[in-house]
This record gives C-alpha cells, structure tokens and sequence, in this order.
C-alpha cells in the first residue's frame, strides 16, 4: 500500500512540476491526476494492486474532504446570493458536459471491447 501512496505522490509531484514550469492555470493534483489516468490508459492493463488498495483507501475517507469546501460556502453566503444564477449555470453546464462526455467514452469503451 506504501509503494501505492507513493506513486500517487509521484504523479502529484509531477503535476505540481508541469504547473509550475508551464505557469497552468490548472490545479497541479487535478493535472496529476489526468496525468495517472492517461498513463493508465496507456498501460493498457489492469491498475496495480498497490495502487487500487491506496486509492481505496483515500476514498473510504472522501467525504471528510468536503467538510472544508462546506465552511467556505458558509462563509460566502452573501457573495453566493449575488452571483447565484452564475454559479448554476456553470454547475448544470458543467454537469451536462460530464454526462455527456461520460457517455460518449463508455460508448467508445463498450464497441472496443466488443471488437476484442
């Protein structure tokens, strides 16, 4: 599990490296981690053990991470009630564009396997 957590490290780093270098606009785990999904599509195999069994256990604990996001819109109630229909336009966009593009991967996913 060690040898996991620090491979996640290692694509963290790397995305904090490439923002950084390349001055991003990105936030450097999130770049990272697009970082570790391409690298495992392009593995082509199944995700290492030691690697699910770490992310595993992040995820058991993921939702204590919004506790802080949860505060910081209690704190900015105000500003949030002025720029409300903002905010939800870029969250029901943002929705419908995740769905949508889920959509078209497992569609592209599902034939390929089917073609195997």
């Amino acid at each position: 599990m060690l040898k996991g957590f620090l491979f996640l490290l290692l694509f963290l780093l790397a995305g904090d490296v490439v923002v950084y270098l390349f001055a991003l606009p990105l936030p450097a785990p999130v770049l990272g981690m697009a970082m570790l999904l391409a690298w495992l599509g392009w593995r082509r195999a199944d995700v290492p053990l030691d690697l699910e069994e770490a992310s595993s256990g992040i995820l058991k604990y993921l939702s204590l991470l919004f506790v802080p996001a949860g505060v910081g819109v209690i704190l900015h109630l105000q500003r949030l009630a002025h720029e409300w229909p903002a905010i939800v336009g870029a969250v029901v966009g943002g929705t419908l564009l995740s769905v949508a593009l889920s959509a078209l991967f497992l569609n592209r996913f599902v034939h390929r396997r089917e073609v195997q």
